[in-house]
């Protein structure tokens, strides 16, 4: 039998593994690497042990914990071609309980590479399984996109957040998305489901923001997070020092939402 415990870890008989979370959503601009570094800064702070896997080339999640792309000896991309295992690339962070697996630009080589490897979409999943049990959380901070790398995340995740603002086209890209979900689930990962929707850069005060949260409530109204990240310059601020908004300035309003939505997180996980 297998359960969530109440110290977070997916646990079954004989064994532990951590909770392992995608963030994905193939329209940029939602808020999505904000969302994943400080879900995981969030989730540290709580006292739950978390890894950050910054698999998007572009490697914002990686600098917006502080680390310096330009002296990394080892990165995701290596991890993928074998040249080193996921705890040698691993980056401890200056903040409470959180490490990084690192990306640098060569990861947009990495859907080429694993193109000639079997099982390709379980590269990470693999990966993952090698670190152990240092970790009660996973986050995956995906591109925005739905190639490789993104079913690579999706194949190894016990769950999967989506961040979503508050527009007519992110609707359109939700319905791609759960497809996607969909066809992973049914490929390659049976236990894949949609661990919450959340609503990014919201603005009550605008009629589109109230009009599209209604359509999310008509059809997704179990999967929204009751907890909704309100556009906040703090949260535009902070990814410049190298640090999550929580370390930035941990009472503005965008820091004291991403912990709300870490404990609802935490809630909808056990």
């Amino acid at each position: 039998m297998i359960y969530y415990s109440q110290c977070g870890y997916l646990t079954g008989v004989g064994k532990t593994k951590p909770i392992v979370l995608a963030l994905a959503n193939q329209k940029g601009g939602v808020g999505k690497t904000t969302t994943a570094v400080n879900l995981a800064a969030s989730l540290g702070y709580l006292g739950h042990p978390t890894l950050l896997i910054d698999s998007d080339p572009q490697g914002n999640a990686t600098s917006g914990v502080g680390i310096g792309k330009k002296n990394l000896r080892h990165a995701l991309y290596h991890v993928y071609t074998g040249e080193c295992t996921a705890q040698d690339a691993v980056v401890p962070t200056a903040y409470k309980n959180l490490s990084v697996l690192p990306t640098t630009i060569d990861l947009a080589g990495a859907e080429f590479d694993l193109m000639e490897r079997p099982h390709r979409e379980s590269a990470l999943s693999d990966a993952i399984v090698s670190l152990g049990e240092a970790y009660e959380f996973i986050l995956v901070d995906c591109p925005p996109s739905l190639g490789l790398l993104t079913v690579n995340a999706l194949t190894a995740a016990d769950g999967l957040v989506i961040p979503m603002q508050c527009e007519y086209y992110a609707l359109e890209g939700l319905s791609q998305l759960i497809l996607t979900v969909r066809r992973v689930k049914n490929a390659y990962n049976p236990a894949l489901g949609i661990t919450g929707i959340l609503i990014t850069m919201y603005d009550g005060r605008l009629n589109l923001s109230m009009q599209v949260l209604d359509e999310l409530k008509k059809y997704y109204s179990d999967k929204l997070f009751s907890t909704m990240i309100p556009r906040n310059v703090k949260l535009s601020e902070a990814p410049s020092f190298g640090e999550p908004a929580l370390y930035h300035d941990k009472y503005s309003r965008g820091s004291l939402a991403y912990l709300d939505a870490a404990k609802e997180l935490i809630r909808r996980v056990r």
